[in-house]
């Protein structure tokens, strides 16, 4: 697991851009955290790297948003109004999970049943500062039995 510490939004975003660079077609990032660590920030930061042309929001209330890139889709999902196991198969995640875009998903362990065993997951939490982050991402690598 490793650790971050940032010290603005903007740090939080070019963390989220660096980060990007280890995605790949198929990749799923659960990003999890109270509200207002800045998990959209994260996200925004990795859209921008990614290509992702215009203004990058967190869909709240449309749930998804799919984005398309010179090399894949970008699904950007908010948990955060899905409240049970049937709101999450009618909305088709595990078809976006197995697709072969890049699949952004804010407030993650409402779908911990649902996501794969090889994925990424990104903690943010409240640094000492008002503006700080602590941020940990872990690689979860499913290992073949």
């Amino acid at each position: 697991m490793e650790s971050y510490t940032t010290l603005s939004e903007g740090e939080t975003m070019v963390l989220g851009a660096k980060f990007s660079e280890r995605l790949r077609p198929g990749s799923v990032v659960a990003v999890t955290g109270d509200l207002g660590t800045g998990k959209t920030r994260f996200i925004q930061g990795i859209c921008e790297a990614l290509g992702v042309g215009g203004h990058v929001a967190s869909p709240t209330f449309t749930i998804v948003n799919e984005y398309r890139t010179p090399r894949m889709g970008v699904y950007h999902i908010d948990l955060y109004r899905v409240n049970s196991s049937a709101e999450i198969r009618e909305l088709g995640l595990e078809e976006y999970l197995s697709g072969n875009g890049i699949c952004l998903i804010e407030w993650a362990e409402r779908a911990a049943g649902f996501l794969p065993r090889s994925r990424y997951e990104v903690v943010l939490d409240f640094g000492k500062g008002a503006d700080t982050r602590e941020i940990r991402i872990e690689e979860i690598v499913e290992v073949p039995a």
